[in-house]
């Protein structure tokens, strides 16, 4: 088992034990966690092998490529536009990005694209991977095709457009790309390691992504079925030294659902400044948070068909598949097992990143004991 590095206070020590037992007993590889508790860092931690085939050992400052965890910071972006007064929740985004009102789409808001009601979860043409890299060509196709239900009758997961849907809300607004406004607003503010949009200068710090190693059949998609199409699943494919979610092209691009990359630290950071101060800096106010985490969809996921989802504005909350501290908290998990997430309740932030995916959608089971061992600590 290699050996963990890092920080724990000594009430956490179980956490610690946690952390360790999902290397001897869950196949963890590479991971690192921190957790902040009343604005204060108690456990940070981290070990293992951040490339597996160049045995390049996990430090202290490795980045990760942490998926639909991203979700998070993009929600944050788009509330700050709402609290800052630059655009309002229940106008139709029309009003300030023209082309997209056509098509049925005319009174779509940033409620329903953030509550995933917007009905625009996948995107219609067959774009090239430079494409999907590029954006412009994305929010062009998402101009021109039509919503696949009725804006606001039901709910299903946008996984890949929510981040372009916002991102170009965002620029419309400020007149920046939404990685560039989240470096902005929130990144360089709180001093975090994380970046949609990775620089060339960081790319070295980055640990390797190792694919879903499974039997289960389920696994694979139907390449025409609505979560392959919503995954985009035609260009964004490849695997082994083609795997292409550890290429620098990704990297480097702006998809503001699923490739943002950070630290385990600077993830559970930035959710401790949403509910709390940190190193004397709050990124939002309380009463804007507590809108968040007002639930908005729950039930049967129209877009991934089996499993029921709940929502509030850009966040998961807690529920069966996701299961937090309680009904208080708000976060997103990430494909393979990443996760941040905030109580207010109990003035958590909590953060994890991995480069071994799991198979699970939503919670990894190394999550769930990370997850456990901290409700043990916090709630007794």
């Amino acid at each position: 088992m290699p050996e963990v590095k890092g920080t724990c206070e000594a009430d956490y020590e179980t956490v610690r034990h946690a952390f360790a037992e999902n290397f001897s007993r869950r196949d963890e590889v590479g991971a690192a966690f921190c957790l902040y508790h009343r604005g204060q860092k108690v456990v940070d931690l981290w070990g293992g092998v951040a490339d597996a085939k160049n045995d390049r050992p996990w430090q202290e400052n490795t980045l990760q490529l942490v998926f639909s965890t991203t979700k998070g910071a993009t929600a944050l972006c788009a509330l700050k536009l709402i609290e800052d007064g630059l655009i309002e929740l229940d106008r139709p985004i029309s009003h300030i990005w023209p082309e997209f009102g056509q098509m049925g789409k005319e009174d779509i808001t940033l409620r329903m694209i953030l509550s995933h009601r917007a009905g625009i979860p996948v995107v219609d043409e067959q774009l090239s991977a430079e494409q999907i890299f590029d954006g412009r060509p994305v929010v062009k196709a998402l101009e021109r095709q039509s919503p696949i239900w009725d804006p606001n009758t039901k709910h299903g997961y946008h996984g890949l457009t929510m981040g372009w849907l916002v991102g170009e809300i965002v620029r419309r607004v400020t007149g920046v790309s939404l990685g560039d406004y989240f470096q902005r607003e929130f990144a360089q503010p709180l001093d975090l390691d994380f970046w949609i949009g990775l620089p060339a200068e960081e790319e070295q710090r980055v640990s390797t992504l190792l694919e879903i190693q499974s039997d289960d059949p389920g696994i694979a998609l139907e390449p025409e079925s609505l979560p392959a199409r919503m995954l985009m699943s035609h260009a964004l494919t490849g695997s082994g030294d083609d795997y292409i979610w550890n290429s620098r092209a990704l990297h480097a691009s702006e998809m503001p659902a699923v490739n943002g990359i950070c630290t385990a630290r600077s993830l559970a950071k930035l959710y401790a400044a949403t509910v709390g101060e940190v190193d004397g800096k709050r990124v939002l106010r309380a009463d804007t948070i507590d809108m968040a985490r007002e639930q908005h969809s729950d039930g049967l996921d129209a877009t991934v068909g089996i499993i029921e989802t709940r929502f509030g504005l850009g966040f998961h909350l807690h529920s069966e598949h996701v299961r937090l501290f309680g009904p208080d908290c708000f976060g997103h998990p990430g494909a393979g097992g990443s996760i941040g997430f905030a109580s207010p309740e109990h003035q958590i932030g909590f953060g994890y990143v991995m480069n071994r995916l799991g198979p699970s959608p939503y919670l990894d089971e190394r999550a769930i004991a990370l997850i456990d061992a901290v409700r043990e600590i916090i709630t007794h």
